[in-house]
């Protein structure tokens, strides 16, 4: 660790996300040119000029993205961590074995280009060439992942691959799996030739979705609008009490929808955060640790999240605009319960805020000023709805057209009212007198960079009768082309508007801006590219081998069944495996493995857990491991800047970070969080609950409310947190949450209940691998009326009566519950597989009333500390 300790927060950047070696002459422009072609790349196959040029001349140039783009796009990924990464130290040169690596990487990626059509006559017939490119492939790829990510993602790596071809060898693996092991040649065909492996899902999402999301952030942040975003926060929040670190949540909160890197995000907001929090009081590991905190809370933050939310939207096979849903209440409560954290630790600690010339804004006066530009921001999408709507009768599909005329107007006007400001430029936080600029030039000096993020929110969320909102991949298409546009002609175009003769200077500069975020972003991508192609080969040997069972068999035995202690098994699985693995590797590994298991083991306690909450779980974590001590290295990156403690930084983050630990425990327990099955006035509602419920515990865990808490006061607001966040637990020991039916009586129940009314059905039966008798609850919801059967049957499932028994027959293949109960148990044995009950939610008091005494309560906490206070809340 000592080693890593004297890096400089930059060159903990460089070597985690975009390359340590430092080379000059033709390697640098080698490099760089790489960058480049990469990311135009990048953006020629995102556009329709490969079907326009397929169709003009009759050759395919990259027109299937899906299966050709995804072997160039490693292609890049394996040469640019060869050159920029060194392997064993050499930073200021590239070895000869390197350039023999870059040409094994080239030549074993492109043989699937080149030779595809050969390739596609033979399935499953590989030749020996075949089999050698591959074999070279995985060996390129291993350094690779190691060159840049370190060796644990290689160690999980090669134990899957350990397995695939040794496992047969356990006859504890055969029985459970039934699998014997696989040869080298049907081993090699599944991880390199096919769509199975290293070029599966993982890749193919990397390659459609994920570099655009990121070179976008790059353009973004180059053009200036990450220091516009800074600069905005610290006009907003830097004078209250606390200022410079609150100012850090909300700037990381809005880095982060650009930044794929909580690192990054570190350093990019923490230069000028960190410094600040130390001038107004806040010792160097609790100014680091702020940051850390909100930077790796960026990638949480919709609607551009981290690169495994991309991932999410092919696992769980829902639309991105769902998964930006469901994530929306959690990131937002989080990050306003840290905004409180750094509140209270400001209040304990007697600090104030920066010095700002004119008139100092309030609480009530921000809070106004977010709700309003809530407001404005939802009249303008209103009304641009509305004149789309009004326009498709007109024009048909030209009307995106005018569209185009309207942004290029909001566009021009905007950058207009720029010039009449001085230019938002970066600050020196380590100046002597440091004050918060003012909100309205700094906020309207850089209106302008908020229109590429609206784009793509539009192109994510907005649909019209004649227009489909668009793929996650043409949204950040189109908001990187918006992007490219803005970055090339802000500099230009103010200076015009200034009457300035500097015209051409400010263009030439605006476009070193787009050529050094095309280079960023390439960059940025290199570690994302090699680590979803390491993570193919662990999902590959999953479909080879079954080895998800493996491991649900070994966490099932260590957690006796118990949905909760799997749950932590899970979580520190997941906080382990971040230490050494980035975010998207490790959620690809424990999401792949453990989501199937949660699920079932939710499902044999009687708990329906929703597949997308499951994944949300893992998600968190694997995020939460980029603050973890003692590897975390955004920890390092902050300490670098703040001159503290890494492993103190990274202690004390994780304490800050203990209330987004425990956001992925409620969406297992209450699923309204994810706004599962809520409309908007109960959305609003649970926003609320939930939002006082946090800052509940944000305060128990600081150990400080209105005044500083004793024991006991700490132990009532837990409890108020606990009664907010799970009220039906309550409510459950006084009346039964169902009423339970079994045998003919169940066949009427699901006859009589209403239409549309949840039903859960336990299915006992003999599992298929061990014969154990087990229990699976599942859900439906029929709506149409008639008989049992007729409202089972379009859920796929057969009920036959035989005494007081109802035997289920094995769903067919295709139908809902197939996967579930079809694959699990043994319907061919000799025990049946039956419904042994039948359950139809009672009816009863509503859950919500234990937010009375709750907020009884809480109240009466405040009343207890309402004398001992020493200073104003606020």
């Amino acid at each position: 660790m000592a080693k890593t300790e004297t890096l400089t927060a930059d060159e903990m950047v460089a070597q985690a996300d975009t390359g340590g070696r430092n080379v000059v002459g033709f390697q640098a422009k080698l490099i760089i040119g790489l960058c480049i072609v990469w990311s135009l790349f990048q953006l020629y196959i995102a556009s329709k000029i490969p079907g326009v040029l397929a169709q003009a001349t009759g050759v395919s140039f990259f027109a299937n993205v899906v299966a050709q783009a995804r072997f160039v796009h490693l292609a890049f990924a394996l040469t640019l961590a060869h050159l920029a990464f060194p392997l064993f130290g050499d930073k200021n040169r590239i070895p000869w074995y390197d350039w023999l690596l870059v040409a094994i990487s080239i030549a074993a990626t492109l043989y699937l280009v080149v030779f595809r059509f050969d390739i596609a006559t033979r399935p499953g017939l590989w030749s020996t060439t075949d089999l050698v490119m591959s074999a070279l492939g995985m060996v390129a790829l291993m350094i690779a992942v190691f060159r840049s990510l370190g060796l644990p993602l290689v160690i999980i790596a090669c134990a899957f691959l350990s397995l695939a071809f040794f496992g047969g060898y356990s006859e504890w693996i055969r029985n459970l799996t039934n699998f014997g092991g696989a040869s080298f040649s049907k081993a090699m065909g599944h991880y390199w030739m096919q769509t199975e492996g290293v070029f599966g899902v993982a890749l193919g999402v990397s390659t459609t979705m994920i570099f655009l999301f990121v070179l976008f952030g790059a353009i973004l942040d180059r053009a200036g609008g990450g220091n516009w975003f800074i600069k905005v926060a610290i006009a907003l929040l830097g004078a209250l009490r606390g200022g410079p670190a609150k100012a850090s949540v909300l700037s990381s909160m809005m880095t982060g929808m650009i930044s794929g890197s909580s690192i990054a995000n570190t350093v990019t907001t923490g230069t000028f955060t960190i410094p600040l929090m130390r001038k107004i009081g806040f010792p160097a590991e609790k100014a680091g640790a702020v940051e850390v905190a909100s930077s790796t809370n960026g990638q949480l933050t919709p609607p551009v999240m981290g690169a495994a939310a991309f991932l999410m939207v092919e696992y769980v096979n829902i639309p991105y605009i769902e998964v930006v849903k469901h994530a929306f209440l959690p990131a937002v409560i989080s990050y306003i319960a840290l905004l409180y954290i750094v509140h209270l630790e400001s209040l304990k600690m007697g600090l104030t805020g920066l010095k700002k010339p004119g008139r100092r804004i309030g609480v009530l006066m921000i809070l106004i000023l977010f709700i309003t530009g809530f407001l404005f921001m939802a009249g303008i999408t209103f009304l641009l709805v509305l004149f789309r709507g009004l326009m498709d009768p007109l024009m048909g599909g030209d009307s995106i057209g005018a569209a185009l005329v309207l942004l290029a107007l909001a566009y021009l006007a905007l950058v207009y009212v720029a010039s009449r400001y001085p230019d938002v430029e970066p600050d020196d936080p380590n100046a002597e007198e440091v004050s918060a600029p003012r909100l309205t030039p700094t906020l309207l000096g850089g209106a302008y960079y908020a229109l590429p993020i609206f784009v793509l929110v539009w192109n994510l969320m907005i649909r019209t009768e004649s227009l489909d909102r668009l793929s996650p991949a043409l949204s950040a298409f189109w908001a990187a082309v918006v992007m490219i546009v803005v970055a090339l002609t802000h500099r230009p175009l103010k200076a015009m508007f200034r009457g300035e003769s500097t015209f051409a200077r400010e263009a030439s500069a605006g476009f070193v801006d787009f050529v050094e975020g095309l280079i960023m972003g390439a960059r940025n991508m290199i570690s994302i590219g090699v680590a979803t192609g390491a993570a193919g080969i662990i999902v590959g040997t999953i479909s080879l081998t079954g080895a998800h069972q493996i491991i649900g068999e070994v966490i099932e035995t260590i957690s006796g069944g118990n949905l909760m202690i799997l749950l932590i098994l899970v979580a520190v699985l997941s906080l382990i495996l971040g230490m050494g693995l980035p975010t998207t590797a490790n959620y690809i590994v424990v999401s792949s493995l453990m989501a199937p298991v949660i699920v079932t083991v939710g499902a044999q306690a009687g708990l329906i857990v929703p597949l997308i909450a499951v994944h949300m779980f893992v998600f968190y974590f694997g995020i939460l491991a980029d603050d973890t001590p003692p590897v975390g290295l955004a920890a390092y990156a902050a300490a670098a800047i703040s001159q503290g403690d890494p492993i103190k930084t990274g202690i004390q983050g994780f304490s800050y970070d203990i209330r987004t630990a425990l956001l992925p425990f409620l969406f297992i327990f209450n699923t309204d969080l994810l706004l599962i099955d809520v409309g908007l006035a109960k959305g609003v509602f649970v926003f609320v609950v939930s939002l006082v419920a946090m800052l509940l515990f944000a305060a128990a865990t600081q150990g400080y409310f209105i005044a500083k808490s004793r024991w006991y006061e700490t132990v009532g607001l837990l409890i108020v947190t606990f009664m907010l966040f799970r009220p039906g637990f309550f409510l459950d020991k006084i009346e039964e949450p169902y009423n339970t039916q079994v045998g003919p009586a169940a066949l009427t129940a699901i006859s009589e209940a209403p239409a549309g009314a949840p039903l859960r059905l336990t299915i006992s039966g003999p599992d298929f691998d061990t014969g154990e008798i087990a229990d699976t609850t599942i859900q439906i919801s029929p709506e149409l009326d008639g008989d049992a059967m007729a409202r089972l049957d379009p859920y796929g499932l057969t009920i036959m009566e035989e005494g007081d028994s109802l035997l289920l027959e094995e769903p067919f293949p295709g139908t809902p519950y197939f996967e579930q109960i079809g694959n699990n148990y043994d319907f061919y044995g000799d025990t049946p597989v039956t419904v042994s009950q039948v359950q139809l939610e009672n009816d009863r008091l509503p859950k919500e009333i234990f937010f009375l005494p709750a907020l009884l309560l809480m109240f009466g906490i405040a009343a207890l500390q309402w004398p001992r206070r020493t200073q104003a809340p606020f």
